[in-house]
């Protein structure tokens, strides 16, 4: 079973909710989840739930006592940001180190880098099918919940005008039925990336060009952070066996490269430097 998440505290998430019941063939089920409907879909041969929280989803960490059976569990989420850029986005959430929104400290939730790669690679499409002035790009891995299943968001942002884009939100929930749809499918290999902006335009570009899947992504201002245990927890906590670390070689400040390729060295992680 995957579980779609939606949050009553959330205008974007709401906005997406009401996307996916209009351009898919959900039904209402006589079973309630805090209250709130729950719809019900096939979608390659696999039952796919939508349930809606009360609380904000980063705070949903014992979300899989009540679906322990989820295979993969997606929320539908806004994105928010100073700058208020439009963007549609991607990310596995979870703490590289203290756990300021939600979640658990130093834990991060299993990655679906294909899931997260066929979100991107649609969410990509989209924009340029339905004409929207916006952003496509991958979020470095941050706030909760902290989950032992693999974990992802769809987001809509950055601002409340773009919350409450229909359009927008229609492209969301698209890209995030063609995830579902697709999650037995792993076309391409899963990587780690370190390095470079909380925004990675150079991982973004490099899944949308080439057969590589995102799972953690560790940006710049985290690599202090960093350490054996949880280097090994972010490959470990990807669904697909991680082949790689490709490094945002500009995006690592000098004094943390030698310890960076030293840990990557001792688990024999093999690792690549991107530069453009």
């Amino acid at each position: 079973m995957i579980l779609i998440v939606a949050s009553n505290k959330d205008i974007a998430s709401l906005n997406i909710k009401k996307q996916i019941l209009n351009n898919y063939s959900f039904s209402k089920v006589s079973e309630e989840f805090k209250e709130n409907p729950v719809y019900e879909a096939t979608f390659s041969d696999r039952l796919v739930k939508l349930v809606t929280l009360n609380e904000e989803s980063i705070y949903a960490q014992n979300i899989t006592n009540f679906f322990p059976n989820a295979k993969l569990i997606v929320f539908i989420s806004r994105h928010s940001s100073a700058s208020g850029t439009p963007t549609l986005s991607t990310h596995t959430p979870g703490n590289l180190a203290e756990a300021k929104l939600g979640g658990i400290p130093r834990k991060v939730s299993v990655s679906p880098a294909n899931a997260m790669r066929h979100t991107l690679k649609a969410m990509a499409r989209l924009k340029e099918e339905m004409q929207l002035d916006y952003e496509v790009s991958y979020e470095c891995t941050h706030h909760g919940p902290s989950l032992n299943v693999p974990t992802m968001f769809t987001e809509l942002g950055s601002s409340p005008k773009q919350w409450k884009d229909s359009k927008a939100a229609e492209a969301v929930a698209h890209a995030t039925i063609e995830a579902v749809s697709n999650f037995s499918n792993f076309p391409a290999k899963a990587v780690i990336g370190i390095g470079g902006p909380h925004y990675n335009d150079k991982f973004t570009r490099i899944t949308l060009k080439d057969d590589l899947a995102f799972g953690h992504m560790i940006p710049k201002y985290a690599i202090p952070n960093i350490d054996l245990e949880i280097l090994n927890q972010c490959i470990d906590k990807t669904l697909e066996r991680v082949q790689l670390a490709v490094l945002d070689w500009k995006g690592i400040k000098s004094e943390h490269k030698p310890k960076l390729v030293e840990m990557l060295k001792k688990i024999d992680m093999p690792f690549k430097k991107i530069k453009h």
